[in-house]
């Protein structure tokens, strides 16, 4: 089984801003060519976490489908600059709405995770166009096989993504630095739940004020991690 290099990208995401996030998503790829397989970001990271209002007519605009023009420019990249991509989105399905993950490997879509724990909306006052995930499986990647989790996804369902393969866990939380001081160890055990191995990502914003972070996790413990409030690739190696 070969070593894969992974990168984890915490960088600043804007809101409603998918030509920025993009830029950015070209910008981490750009400084790691050569150097790492796979490029990850943070959950919603293409349109920003916040950019829905949960109104149907203003949101399906926000939202993009998995075979949309931004899609396929995203796809076009990972072979312009032989980096594969995993990024959360807003996904819109026919009428529906979901928090997806897409990985992207060799200018082709692979996998499409959408979340299945709720927590990604204002369900209290959404309708029926926005939905939840119903399937979560691994999928196989440069022989590896790797598990994707959205956030709450771990905290409400741990059962479901038991793995013995890698996790990768896309968050956003808006902690302080002082408060993640206090819930990195929290996190670790949660990830311990589910895998021996996990990675962790977490995306910069300013409104709210989120300072991002990666993180490696294994058994339980805090292998690797980076400096909250940089924008940071964090580069694991996975054998």
């Amino acid at each position: 089984m070969s070593t894969l290099k992974i990168g984890l990208a915490s960088y600043k995401f804007v809101n409603n801003d998918i030509t920025f996030n993009i830029s950015q998503i070209e910008r981490a790829m750009k400084s790691t060519q050569g150097k790492a397989d796979l490029l990850c970001f943070g959950e919603s990271f293409l349109q920003g976490f916040d950019a829905l209002d949960w109104n149907y007519e203003h949101d399906r605009h926000v939202a993009i489908s998995a075979d949309s023009g931004v899609m396929q420019l995203l796809c076009q990249m990972t072979l312009q600059y032989n980096v594969d991509l995993l990024f959360g989105y807003i996904e819109i399905c026919e009428d529906s709405l979901y928090s997806s993950c897409a990985v992207i490997e060799n200018g082709r879509l692979i996998h499409n995770y959408r979340r299945i724990s709720r927590g990604w909306k204002e369900f209290r006052i959404t309708d029926a166009h926005y939905k939840e995930g119903t399937e979560v499986c691994e999928f196989l990647y440069h022989g590896q096989y790797i598990m994707i989790a959205l956030c709450g996804d771990l905290w409400d369902y741990p059962e479901k993504f038991k793995t013995d393969h890698l996790l990768i866990w896309p968050v956003y939380v808006n902690f302080g630095p002082d408060e993640w001081a206090g819930y990195e160890m929290e996190y670790a055990r949660q990830a311990q739940l589910v895998a021996d191995q996990t990675l962790m990502i977490n995306s910069i914003s300013e409104k709210p004020e989120s300072y991002g972070g990666a993180f490696y996790f294994v058994d339980g413990s805090v292998q690797q991690k980076s400096r909250y409030g940089a924008e940071k690739i964090m580069i694991v190696e996975i054998g």
